[in-house]
């Protein structure tokens, strides 16, 4: 399962994204905080997901921008993943994509990653621990957002 969800990050996602974006049919989410935003989309992966298998897969891709007048580092963090019988997973861990990021003012940093769950539908949330040149951590929110499948009878988020 591992390899197809590289597969998806690293050579379709962007097409994926490209397509949903022209057919307006993708929603993004955002959440500021700490003079930074945090802009989620979430993309259905319906050609790796099989509702016969129990299997759905979905592609997200977020947008960090530094608003603040500061140069910040992305260092940690946590994401919180609900399917829709409300089992949770916590996943922590350092940096994004292998990377910690440092973004000037103004800067921003963009990644693509993907999740699977074993149900039709979930929400994701979460905080990016970030720190500014004087070494203080501070938490940032990652908005929530929708895991909504063809396959769900309603929409969560």
């Amino acid at each position: 399962m591992e390899n197809r969800l590289n597969l998806i990050q690293i050579k379709y996602l962007p097409i994926v994204v490209a397509l949903m974006y022209k057919k307006g049919s993708i929603k993004t989410y955002q959440e500021i905080s700490h003079s930074v935003s945090v802009s989620a989309t979430p993309v259905f992966a319906e050609d790796e997901s099989s509702d016969k298998e129990k299997r759905y897969i979905w592609a997200y891709q977020i947008r960090i921008e530094n608003k603040s007048e500061h140069v910040l580092q992305l260092r940690r963090r946590y994401w919180k993943i609900t399917d829709c019988y409300g089992k949770t997973q916590e996943i922590r861990g350092d940096g994004v994509v292998g990377e910690q990021p440092i973004l000037k003012p103004g800067d921003v940093f963009e990644y693509t990653s993907a999740t699977p769950l074993q149900t039709p539908s979930g929400i994701m949330e979460g905080t990016y621990v970030m720190v500014d040149p004087s070494g203080k951590e501070f938490e940032i929110k990652i908005p929530a957002f929708s895991l909504d499948s063809p396959y769900q009878n309603q929409v969560i988020h």
